[in-house]
């Protein structure tokens, strides 16, 4: 029971870590191949969606306060009714790769909406470094609130997260609180804002970066839908 216990949360860890690299990857891919030179501060300059030290902070408080939190999950229902799986089965399965790269597309999607919209809804009353300050900002809190939803769904690989019990894993409501205030200080704290280049956003901002985080839920919940429909 332990060995499955602690095998299905190192899966579960992956699928969770993954694709958050590669959306980043995405979103930095996207912004060279496809968006164009601004002046920015006297000189051409690519239009980025988030900056390299944002990712850095992305990578930095949800590595600490959602993947730690995930590898201490309670054991999942009816973990010795299952098959042995192979010895020689990789643990980078196709599973793993199939959801990294969904997760991944969907995040990077979002995040680059969000900040073209956002950018260029401010371009239209504030200065251009202000309203590149403003969706990049927007940008990383899509991202964060994107990995809340997403970790809800990597609680288990298969079931819901009510199949499993709301409750079952306290450390995972603890590590959301802890990242929601740090997300709070990277918004709204100004020697954050000198840091990370980031910008006090408006509550609505924040409900419009949820409900595009939120999009993951029914996606992954179709996902292990047609898993169990397969098994």
């Amino acid at each position: 029971e332990e060995g499955r216990r602690v095998y299905d949360n190192l899966v579960k860890a992956l699928a969770f870590v993954l694709p958050t690299n590669m959306g980043e990857a995405l979103i930095i891919l996207a912004a060279v191949a496809f968006f164009p030179l601004v002046m920015m501060d006297g000189k051409l300059a690519p239009l980025m969606p988030i900056e390299p030290v944002q990712v850095l902070w992305i990578n930095l408080v949800a590595t600490v306060a959602l993947s730690l939190p995930l590898a201490l999950e309670a054991m999942e229902p009816r973990v010795m009714k299952r098959p042995p799986r192979k010895p020689g089965e990789p643990i980078m399965s196709a599973f793993v790769w199939v959801r990294t790269v969904v997760v991944a597309v969907l995040m990077a999607a979002g995040a680059v909406a969000m900040f073209l919209y956002e950018y260029h809804t401010e371009l239209a009353h504030v200065d251009a470094a202000v309203a590149l300050r403003e969706a990049q900002t927007l940008a990383v809190t899509t991202v964060i609130l994107f990995q809340i939803f997403y970790l809800m769904n990597c609680r288990s690989l298969k079931d819901s997260i009510l199949h499993i019990g709301l409750f079952t894993n306290g450390w995972i409501y603890l590590g959301v609180a802890a990242l929601l205030g740090m997300q709070a200080a990277f918004v709204y704290l100004p020697v954050m804002n000198n840091l990370f280049d980031s910008a006090p956003l408006k509550p609505l901002e924040w409900l419009k970066a949820a409900a595009v985080a939120s999009v993951v839920l029914p996606v992954i919940a179709l996902e292990k839908w047609i898993t169990r429909r397969r098994a």
